[in-house]
């Protein structure tokens, strides 16, 4: 049976979900978001009825009415909530795949400091979502692979993947982790603190939603010599009104500098534990950086500035983790000495 078995890879983020099917590509990038309806009717068991997954819960989140919350069910890399991480998987896995009567094998990532309990989560959430057989492999190997990284050599090789919820920092060497660290501050820490600087500094309620929107179009990661600015919109803390203000980059450097340091820290404290020998390849191969948030604006210019050491981006850094998710499924025995669990 196990010939027909269809394959999937798995980027199972804090912010969205990408499905790498083998031969095909990404076939999904949606958010992790699930819309959920807290009314409970005599009709149904369970309080809590899902509604929208993905995309369209996306489009509700700040603007449903009291009875209907859209919410992230992964935090920083992990499952918060088990029955609707469940059912998110499930809903990707079915779309991904259209009509199969084969259960798939499903390969999943996972940041690079999860705990023997979370990684059993993931697992049998896979399981339960319909796989014939679950594996979770680190993210860091999975970025590695994806940006075309010869992992196997006896060569130390640094990867930096910067998500929604975890920036991931990883040595490896011969195809194992070295040094590794994920602490939990990434693209959706840097969101709350242009939410918060905006409200302190102009005196303007935005969301998220808002805020992100200004990291992507006018955010740095170090001053910029020619700034950009745009047209933000909000509430009014005082008379509650809508406003519209305008913000500038350096604004936005100066409002996410403290989650930025927290960033480059976990950089610099995987190099300070990496053996000498490898320290030196890095030195020569730099910093590889991979993930959503890499994408900011002279992020590794900041890197070189924190650490001495030159940063590059991946190609397409976004799907890295996708794309190693493909390449470790074609080749499971290879990659076995990576490979954390099986069910």
């Amino acid at each position: 049976m196990s010939l027909f078995s269809p394959k999937l890879g798995i980027d199972l983020g804090t912010t969205n979900v990408l499905v790498f099917v083998p031969g095909k590509g990404v076939v999904i990038n949606e958010p992790s978001v699930v819309a959920v309806s807290r009314e409970q009717t005599k009709f149904s068991r369970h309080k809590n009825r899902i509604l929208a997954i993905g995309a369209e819960a996306k489009k509700m989140i700040g603007r449903t009415p009291d009875d209907i919350i859209a919410y992230r069910p992964m935090k920083d890399g992990v499952i918060a909530d088990y029955r609707v991480t469940e059912a998110m998987l499930r809903y990707f896995m079915r779309k991904a795949l259209g009509w199969n009567p084969f259960k798939p094998t499903v390969l999943v990532s996972v940041p690079a400091g999860v705990t023997s309990t979370e990684k059993r989560a993931v697992i049998e959430a896979a399981m339960k979502a319909g796989a014939k057989n679950a594996y979770v492999v680190k993210e860091p190997i999975l970025a590695a692979i994806g940006a075309g990284i010869p992992i196997h050599e006896p060569m130390g090789r640094m990867v930096a993947d910067i998500g929604g919820g975890t920036i991931d920092v990883a040595v490896i060497s011969l195809g194992g982790i070295v040094a590794s660290t994920s602490v939990k501050c990434a693209g959706n820490r840097l969101d709350r603190a242009i939410v918060d600087h905006v409200k302190k500094h102009h005196n303007l309620a935005i969301g998220d939603k808002m805020a992100e929107e200004v990291k992507i179009k006018v955010g740095a990661a170090v001053p910029l010599q020619e700034e950009l600015s745009m047209q933000i919109k909000g509430s009014d803390l005082i008379s509650g009104l809508p406003r519209t203000i305008a913000i500038s980059s350096n604004d936005i450097v100066q409002a996410m500098s403290r989650e930025l340091r927290e960033m480059t820290q976990a950089v610099r404290k995987v190099l300070q534990e990496t053996p000498p020998e490898l320290a030196a390849d890095i030195i020569d191969n730099g910093i590889i950086l991979t993930g959503g948030s890499s994408q900011l604006r002279q992020m590794p210019e900041l890197l070189y500035r924190r650490t001495g050491v030159v940063a590059k981006l991946a190609n397409d850094p976004y799907y890295c983790v996708a794309r190693g998710t493909g390449v470790a499924l074609k080749h499971l025995d290879t990659y076995q000495k990576s490979i954390l669990a099986k069910q």
